[in-house]
């Protein structure tokens, strides 16, 4: 169930209308269908079936819907997203215009606008209307994906971070400035630390360790990075997050400019 502004058909209960709903209406999915898992992006919706399958459904003028649709259509009820002959999902996270899914291969796909590089394909800046395969590094699979305003991040099989796409405020943690990035790049993580889990906002990124310390990184406007820094600087690699002293982190999540975390207690 969807509820709230449905602009773009973003509710997705396949109605004429688009009218604002206050309260939950039913998600046109097909006859006999049910979804594991859902991501709401900027102006579309998706969601996992049990089948392995993917349905997206809302704003399409960027490609998001991932259905190979040119036109670039919106659509009020579920399309089919158009992945790869005979690989299923186990994992969607959609950005404002661009989303991206896990296979069960562990290999990882995106979709929508690429003008700064969000679909990790390595080949160019057009919107994809269908998925593309994310430029991983030879031999590495992903277990994890996230994807945010312009840039999507990945923690692969053996806990290293990688991030690509708009690095403007730094976001993508590689420690080298702020260029936008068509490829993966490694986040400038801790040495022999890995991460088991990771967020990202608008303009920063988080992620849990495999230590159960938390860093952030990117944008520190209005103190989304959590360093107790006065002067709100950007920051080009991981720092540590001052969390209670006697409290880790177990799950964290990322707004626009604002950071929250479950505490192990």
């Amino acid at each position: 169930m969807c509820w709230g502004s449905d602009g773009n058909g973003r509710l997705g209960n396949g109605a004429t209308t688009t009218d604002a709903q206050d309260e939950p209406v039913l998600v046109d999915l097909p006859t006999g269908r049910s979804a594991v898992g859902l991501a709401a992006g900027g102006s579309h919706s998706c969601a996992l079936l049990d089948t392995g399958s993917l349905m997206c459904w809302g704003a399409g003028g960027n490609g998001q819907l991932g259905n190979g649709d040119f036109d670039k259509d919106d659509e009020d009820s579920p399309v089919y997203v158009n992945l790869p002959y005979g690989r299923t999902a186990v994992a969607v996270s959609a950005g404002v215009q661009h989303t991206c899914a896990l296979l069960d291969t562990g290999s990882l796909v995106c979709w929508g606008r690429d003008h700064r590089g969000q679909l990790g394909e390595g080949a160019g800046t057009d919107d994809q209307v269908s998925p593309v395969y994310v430029d991983l590094p030879t031999g590495r699979t992903a277990f994890s994906i996230v994807a945010a305003l312009e840039h999507s991040c990945a923690i692969l099989d053996n806990g290293s971070l990688m991030c690509w796409g708009e690095d403007g405020n730094s976001q993508l943690g590689n420690g080298a400035g702020t260029t936008d990035q068509q490829s993966p790049n490694y986040v400038d993580l801790p040495t022999g630390l890995g991460a088991v889990a990771v967020d990202v906002g608008y303009h920063h990124t988080c992620a849990i360790l495999d230590n159960e310390s938390t860093y952030c990184w990117g944008s520190n406007v209005a103190g989304g990075l959590g360093i107790d820094d006065p002067i709100d600087t950007d920051q080009a690699s991981p720092v540590h997050v001052n969390l209670s002293a006697s409290q880790t982190a177990v799950a964290i999540s990322l707004g626009r400019f604002h950071t929250c975390a479950i505490l192990d207690n």
